[in-house]
């Protein structure tokens, strides 16, 4: 069992930044695939990052050279550095832990989300 629990979301205008924390409990957090997703008003929800169990990263092309997907050096805490922002960023942010108890199966856990809004 995991608990995620996200914060650092807010207002911004456009061109700044925010820091997103994701918290995790639950000590099969560190062996799970970790990821920020989010949810534009009226879309459905899109990868935003992603962080595999043996440190490969991904990004979604909207977000390459500005997000950065990190984890801390106790492993419990995902972060989402987000830079450059744009109008278009703006959505519901979720962490998410995918964790495998087989080749192809797996249980999600996700967090309740944090807002970030930008604007002009």
């Amino acid at each position: 069992q995991v608990q995620l629990v996200e914060s650092g979301g807010g207002s911004v205008q456009a061109g700044g930044s925010l820091k997103l924390s994701c918290v995790a409990s639950g000590s099969a957090f560190s062996s799970c695939r970790k990821g920020w997703y989010r949810q534009p008003p009226g879309n459905s929800r899109e990868m935003v990052a992603t962080l595999s169990e043996d440190g490969i990263v991904a990004y979604a092309d909207s977000v390459k050279g500005r997000f950065t997907i990190s984890l801390d050096n106790q492993g419990n805490t995902l972060y989402l550095q987000m830079n450059s922002l744009k109008v278009e960023d703006t959505a519901v942010y979720y962490c998410l832990a995918r964790c495998y108890i087989a080749p192809k199966k797996h249980y999600d856990y996700w967090g309740q989300g944090t807002q970030v809004t930008v604007s002009l």
